[in-house]
């Protein structure tokens, strides 16, 4: 059977739900949900983890998974990122350990509960506005230089226009920074 990085994501979505450990999916798989599908060739997933009960995730996730574990620990400690890789396929998760920052905050607190068909169970995804600042902010931070994530920020706009919280866009954008870049943004968006 094939396996693609949702299959993928619902199977590590499943053993972070059985540890009540909080997740959404982000990067290029949740803004195709919302935006314009593009490929990709792994996954995204952002997690509030902390050390409390990691070593029993690990061992449930190297059951299946190549879990680098001094990295996931560091991860873990600095509130950065790790891999886990299903060696049988050759696909990869991004995990991405989340902080306390307004951002890594509001991707876990306004994620949304998203069925895909096909899929055999729903999944946390982060919220589009939530992905347009994420994707704004990684094009800042990559020296605004990155078209992909300027044309899924784009494309979430212009696809979802009328179905955004702006309030909430507009207002988290100021407080991150990311005013000027989310009002080129829309202006892009509004003339594709």
């Amino acid at each position: 059977m094939t396996k693609g990085p949702l299959d993928l994501v619902v199977e590590i979505a499943s053993v972070l739900d059985d540890f009540g450990i909080p997740y959404a999916l982000g990067g290029s798989l949740a803004s195709s949900l919302v935006g314009e599908p593009r490929s990709t060739v792994d996954a995204d997933i952002a997690v509030r983890l902390g050390d409390d009960r990691s070593a029993e995730l690990f061992d449930r996730l190297t059951a299946k998974f190549y879990v680098p574990l001094d990295a996931a620990r560091e991860a873990i400690a600095s509130r950065s990122s790790f891999n886990l890789v299903d060696t049988a396929h050759g696909l990869k998760v991004d995990v991405f350990v989340l902080s306390d920052d307004l951002l890594d905050r509001m991707q876990i607190d306004r994620r949304v509960r998203v069925t895909i068909p096909g899929l055999p169970s729903d999944l946390w995804v982060t919220s589009p506005e939530d992905q347009v600042l994420r994707k704004l902010q990684w094009f800042r931070d990559g020296g605004s230089v990155s078209d992909r994530q300027w044309r899924d920020v784009v494309a979430i706009l212009r696809t979802r226009a009328g179905a955004l919280d702006t309030q909430y866009l507009e207002t988290t954008a100021e407080a991150v920074g990311l005013d000027a870049l989310l009002s080129e943004a829309v202006e892009d968006a509004e003339c594709s």
